[in-house]
């Protein structure tokens, strides 16, 4: 079945135009025939090779967005003017951007590179960090904390230690350089992940209302310049490698991998921010995928005019490099800007205090065209809105798969890998020492060590808790919460209810430590968009994201859809990562997620229900089980507890506060008790005898819209009165006991600190190295 096209300009192709040039590469650049058809029609012409190069970077799937756009808008349409009120700027531009009040406002953005960074970890980690941080910076917005999300193949697979220790370092690098702390993030092993690891970055910035930009060209006679590093030959082609899916021994095309340079985006985000704070650029774009082809085409057609762009005037740093090659470089630490004549001086003189290369490459006109000419030969002569605006709109066939069926048949309870599960105390005991240990659940330290958590000097939280906390103003400490997450396997399962969990987790995660939810940035990750089934979990998926944020009330602010994730016809499992964003009057009041010696005496409280919910749980994948459907989602009462928790946190009647997802009570219970070795004792049997359930089901479901929470004992009567006032369950169903140093579960076992964290804390390091 082919696919079907919404986009008026495509349904008039003029074949009359000619059969397509066999001499022209257009197949290679990754253009259908139709597309190259349409090229013709819209120059009226053979393209030029530069031409050509252009569209077939813009109209990539990884910039175009061509096979997801008729997905994605429901994200708009589905956004209630209640949902907006705290939003600046939205989806469309480089980054959303939200108001936190008193004339503050933030804006965050997640993006992926996986193609790079499977091809080279290191830099290809690295540059996504650099890359996101740029967009940041093109908002006006000084960059304030980064976090990542990292997909990786089995943990002793031969190659996964080569992804894991390049991505970790990359990230590290890069950030540590930047002096931008790591706030937030998570790493998950599976070996649908081995061939096509998942590197996402995010960023986020703060900027105060009159210093929002946007990236367009307007204003005739007004100046272009591209300044930063020189271009050269990495990352020709990046945006159509990352548009195709990986092949048996690697990328079916592997430009050189972009690399990065910290030490000279540094100098470029203090340059930028002196030139916003001196109001010397009327528009300014990052060149991220796509490079200047991006560039000036988006922002010629952002603008009210066209564009002529002198090519020769590029400064190199390799020599050789064609016309087309320089369009499509993706070089790093590179931006564009608009200035007017007035300020031209004063910006090559902070251009000079800073160090910083520049060239003056053209001028906003009024011809409506975007003109670029290369030693005196026109070589681009176009509409620039049919180049940024204007690519195929494809609506991909896609079905539920005749699979699905069977797979969400195939429940844990029903498998051979459900039967004889752990019941005595001992076999408890056993299987959550075993949970501990396993990767996925295992201490993060070895990650979180090489990575700068604190610098800045404004990190109010950072890992080991549910969300990272930064602060925003110094005055009134008001700050904001982020948390990155998403479970692939119940997307998997069931890619709308999937989608919806995975927002819940993040908004809880962000409201377990005590900030009130604003808004989401989404990284989705799929397989070929070619493939029905994969079209049809991304379909879902998208759904699923817009409802679940219609129902919490906070809208989508951007994002980044990547595409073709698979290794010959073997698609990753889809994994829409969520970041959320939350505000705090006064990050005093975020609330860690762990326990302290000080914390002696205080009453724990299980918030929320607990079902037999154990398909794609932790527990099943530790048995090489993964079928069923997910947890149910219930986002009212998710909106519910993250009110309970943000008003508990506000009005200081906590000490700690965890979600409970991956993991269940067992992962919780163990992520508290284990950082600072403060030993807990529980009483099960309040948990299994409410909710009408066993021991191991109370200790290992994935049951949602949970959470497990430290109350001191002066505060308990209050705490106690808030949750019935909310009709929220509240269940007492143990106590810190910091001197036991131990997690005790009455009746049925005692795991010292010292036996859960010998696997738990040697997971990674022994697999990674020290």
């Amino acid at each position: 079945m082919e696919s079907s096209v919404n986009n008026e300009q495509l349904d008039t192709v003029d074949y009359a135009a000619g059969t397509p040039d066999q001499d022209q590469p257009w197949a290679a650049l990754g253009l259908n025939e139709q597309e190259y058809q349409r090229i013709r029609r819209i120059v009226g012409r053979r393209p030029t090779e530069a031409e050509l190069a252009m569209y077939s970077s813009m109209w990539s799937e990884h910039t175009s967005y061509k096979s997801s756009k008729v997905h994605l808008k429901q994200f708009g349409q589905k956004t209630t003017e209640e949902m907006q009120k705290h939003m600046l700027v939205g989806l469309g531009e480089n980054a959303g951007v939200v108001d936190l009040g008193d004339g503050w406002a933030v804006t965050f953005k997640v993006e992926s590179h996986n193609s790079p960074s499977y091809l080279e970890p290191f830099q290809g980690a690295a540059t996504g960090i650099g890359g996101v941080v740029r967009d940041i910076i093109s908002m006006g917005a000084r960059p304030v904390a980064v976090l990542d999300a990292l997909r990786v193949g089995h943990e002793d697979h031969e190659d996964t230690a080569r992804i894991v220790k390049g991505a970790v370092a990359g990230v590290g690098h890069y950030g540590n350089i930047l002096g931008v702390p790591n706030i937030a993030g998570e790493t998950d092993f599976d070996p649908v992940f081995q061939g096509n690891p998942l590197v996402n970055a995010g960023a986020v910035g703060v900027l105060r209302h009159e210093d929002l930009r946007l990236a367009q060209a307007s204003g005739a006679g007004n100046k272009i310049v591209l300044f930063g590093a020189r271009t050269g030959g990495d990352g020709i082609g990046g945006a159509a490698m990352s548009s195709a899916s990986f092949d048996d021994e690697g990328a079916t095309n592997t430009p050189v991998v972009q690399a990065g340079d910290p030490l000279q985006e540094n100098v470029i985000i203090e340059a930028t921010l002196e030139l916003f704070s001196k109001s010397l650029v009327e528009g300014i774009q990052d060149l991220g995928a796509a490079g200047i082809a991006c560039a000036t085409s988006e922002l010629a057609a952002s603008g009210d005019g066209g564009m002529h762009i002198e090519l020769t005037n590029v400064l190199l740093r390799d020599e050789g490099l064609s016309a087309g090659d320089i369009l499509m470089a993706e070089s790093q630490e590179r931006m564009m800007a608009v200035v007017t004549p007035d300020n031209t001086d004063a910006f090559e003189h902070i251009m000079h205090n800073y160090g910083v290369e520049y060239s003056w490459l053209g001028e906003v006109n009024d011809s409506g065209r975007l003109t670029i000419d290369w030693n005196g030969e026109r070589i681009v002569d176009v509409d620039p809105v049919t180049v940024a605006d204007d690519s195929p709109v494809y609506e991909r066939p896609y079905a539920r798969p005749a699979s699905q069926d069977a797979l969400q048949a195939d429940t844990f309870r029903g498998s051979a890998a459900g039967t004889n599960l752990p019941s005595t105390g001992d076999e408890l005991k056993a299987a959550v020492v075993e949970l501990m240990s396993s990767v996925n659940m295992a201490d993060r330290s070895w990650i979180s060590s090489q990575t700068d958590t604190s610098v800045g000097g404004n990190t109010r939280q950072g890992a080991p808790n549910d969300s990272g906390v930064i602060r925003v103003d110094e005055e009134t400490g008001m700050g904001i919460g982020l948390a990155i997450d998403c479970n692939s396997r119940y997307v998997y399962l069931d890619p709308y209810q999937g989608a919806q969990l995975a927002v819940a987790e993040s908004y809880r995660n962000v409201a377990t430590s005590g900030a009130t939810p604003l808004g989401i940035s989404d990284g989705l990750n799929f397989g070929s968009p070619e493939n029905p089934d994969v079209m049809w979990q991304f379909a879902e998926s998208t759904r699923g994201i817009a409802d679940a944020c219609q129902e919490l009330g906070i809208p989508v602010t951007g994002g980044n859809v990547s595409l073709y994730n698979q290794t010959v016809d073997t698609p990753i499992h889809p994994t829409p990562m969520i970041v959320t964003l939350g505000r705090y009057d006064d990050v005093a009041t975020a609330v860690p997620s762990w326990l302290h010696p000080s914390f002696n005496g205080s009453a724990l409280y299980l918030l929320g229900e607990t079902f037999d919910e154990l398909d794609g749980s932790q527990f099943a994948h530790l048995r090489g089980h993964l079928g069923g459907t997910p947890p149910k989602v219930d986002l009212a009462q998710e909106a519910r507890l993250a009110g309970l928790l943000a008003n508990a946190s506000r009005t200081h009647m906590l000490d700690a506060a965890h979600d409970l997802s991956e993991g269940g009570l067992a992962g919780a219970l163990a992520d508290m008790v284990l950082p600072a070795g403060v030993g807990v004792r529980v009483n099960l049997e309040y948990v299994t005898e409410r909710d009408n359930i066993d021991a191991f089901t109370a200790l290992f479901s994935e049951s949602q819209a949970r959470a497990i929470v430290a109350v001191p004992l002066s505060e308990e009567v209050r705490f106690r009165g808030i949750a019935e006032s909310r009709g929220y369950p509240a269940l007492r169903i143990g106590v810190v006991d910091a001197d036991s140093e131990s997690l005790e579960v009455q009746d049925l076992f005692s795991a010292s600190i010292t036996e859960l964290r010998e696997g738990w804390a040697s997971a990674l390091p022994q697999r990674f190295g020290n």
